[in-house]
């Protein structure tokens, strides 16, 4: 069966390649936007490209548990690597917006107060701090059961960036409905397989 073959594979492959094949984008990115490959906006083009990487590996993240759940395929041990390489091309994205697109500091906080989209984006990205500050092995035993709690901001988090592209975009376009799409279809399935609490 394919899950059989993905999961034997899943477990010879150590976490830290998938570390170094997640980083490969960025300087790729990168080395695009130096030498013309980013069109005659580079900035704005590797501002998207490093935002729309984010949000697909945090989708791939979402999925995780619903594809072992339905489809039999276990990637639980790349969950964290997921997690932590999606905060990295979120903050990249974010730098990029900062540092080369808008520069002044006034500018900044005027974006983050009058355009909703930025503002929501924003809002995902506060959500992931504490995220990325606790994916480590002695947060989990420090917080315990609080620990699943706490990462439950993952669901609005995600949905956050999800609605930040599709305010993002000009015009009606099928490409950030689709992610949007994905991304509650996912949501709803992790509502189906979160356990009701009993009742006395």
């Amino acid at each position: 069966m394919l899950a059989d073959a993905i999961n034997k594979t899943a477990r010879r492959l150590p976490t830290w390649a998938l570390y170094l094949v997640l980083a490969l984008p960025a300087p790729w990115y990168l080395y695009q936007g130096l030498t013309g490959g980013l069109g005659v906006e580079p900035i704005k083009a590797l501002e998207h490209a490093l935002g729309e990487f984010a949000l697909q590996l945090a989708i791939v993240g979402l999925a995780v548990t619903p594809l072992r759940r339905w489809a039999g395929v276990n990637l639980l041990k790349f969950r964290r690597a997921i997690g932590i390489m999606t905060f990295t091309y979120v903050f990249l994205h974010l730098l990029v917006w900062l540092l080369l697109d808008v520069q002044i500091l006034s500018q900044i906080w005027a974006d983050i107060l009058k355009r909703p989209y930025i503002t929501v984006g924003m809002a995902g990205f506060a959500l992931m701090l504490p995220l990325v500050a606790t994916s480590n092995n002695w947060s989990v035993r420090r917080l315990g059961a609080r620990w699943r709690k706490l990462h439950r901001l993952t669901y609005p988090a995600v949905l956050l960036g999800g609605v930040h592209y599709l305010m993002l975009v000009k015009g009606f376009q099928i490409e950030p409905l689709a992610y949007l799409g994905v991304i509650c279809l996912l949501l709803a399935l992790r509502l189906r397989l979160t356990p009701r609490p009993r009742l006395a």
